[in-house]
């Protein structure tokens, strides 16, 4: 029997994905982020305020005669959840891919380097404001699950679903602590300065409980628009549409103001308590997510 279209595509997907991580990455890597777990780890001195008094390893304190703390590796049996936003403002891209295709390479790139962590991993996706939940499958069958979650059909009307409903949902139905992985735009609600955004209180809920990774996808065009006259430009939500005349005033003011976006989205993760990594359309993102790996493997306590 010959596998699903979209079976096959993810499969093959995840092969590419695989061996582009396997050459950049050498040796035994924990996944995406050093996180708290049973298993004792290398020894360091002790940092204060920093560190936890109750990981202190007494033996090599004694030894040494310098408080030492040992660092716990990350539990293997964790389950791995991915939240992968295919809202409509992720079909865009003027780069190499748009950044849906990016965010489901993404989640390929996400099976592979949590297969250390844990043998299960499971998805939720958000399309078109519907919520479809995967069940956890051992990382053998991960793409498949994948595939179904991706391929669900969807009722022909838009629903309702927010990325901080989908948020609240994925923290209230998987409460057994593991990995989270949030892939998105964060452009579920207008982001400023001076507004919270509606995902970070869900998220700061995520974070507290769960290792959570925030994987924001980014396009350049959302940073900088060429001064190139008139052009019509649509909302990818609502769908209407309008000309603009982009003149290189406008172009600056965009510029600001997208500046001012990311920043807040940036802080809003952080402040919410998860770790933030940017991939963007016009960079080898497979190689940023490697480099992500690899700091977090070497340098645990780094923020």
């Amino acid at each position: 029997m010959t596998a699903p279209p979209a079976h096959a595509a993810l499969r093959h997907l995840s092969l590419t994905v695989t061996r582009r991580l396997d050459g950049l990455l050498h040796g035994q890597h924990l996944g995406l982020r050093a996180g708290p777990g049973s298993e004792p780890g290398d020894a360091r001195l002790y940092q204060p305020g920093e560190d936890d008094v109750r990981t202190m390893d007494w033996a090599v304190t004694a030894r040494t005669t310098h408080p030492h703390v040992r660092d716990p590796i990350a539990d293997r049996e964790l389950a791995t959840w991915t939240l992968l936003d295919l809202s409509p403002t992720m079909d865009f891209g003027t780069a190499h891919a748009q950044k849906r295709d990016v965010a489901i390479s993404t989640l390929a790139a996400v099976a592979h380097l949590t297969h250390h962590i844990g043998d299960r991993n499971g998805t939720h996706v958000l399309r078109n404001g519907h919520l479809t939940r995967s069940p956890a499958a051992t990382n053998h069958n991960a793409h498949l699950a994948h595939a179904r979650a991706l391929t669900a059909p969807l009722p022909p009307d838009p629903g309702h679903t927010t990325l901080a409903t989908a948020l609240t949902d994925l923290a209230r139905t998987r409460p057994r602590r593991g990995l989270r992985v949030i892939i998105s735009d964060f452009l579920d609600t207008p982001t400023t300065p001076h507004t919270q955004p509606s995902w970070q209180t869900p998220l700061h809920h995520l974070s507290a409980r769960h290792q959570t990774l925030a994987i924001e996808i980014l396009d350049p065009r959302e940073l900088d628009l060429p001064a190139i006259g008139l052009v019509t430009m649509s909302d990818p939500t609502t769908g209407r549409t309008r000309h603009v005349h982009l003149t290189p005033d406008l172009q600056h003011r965009y510029a600001h103001a997208a500046r001012q976006q990311r920043t807040a989205i940036r802080d809003a993760i952080r402040t919410a308590g998860a770790t933030h990594l940017t991939l963007r359309t016009d960079r080898d993102w497979i190689l940023d997510i490697a480099r992500h790996a690899t700091l977090h493997r070497t340098s645990p306590h780094r923020r």
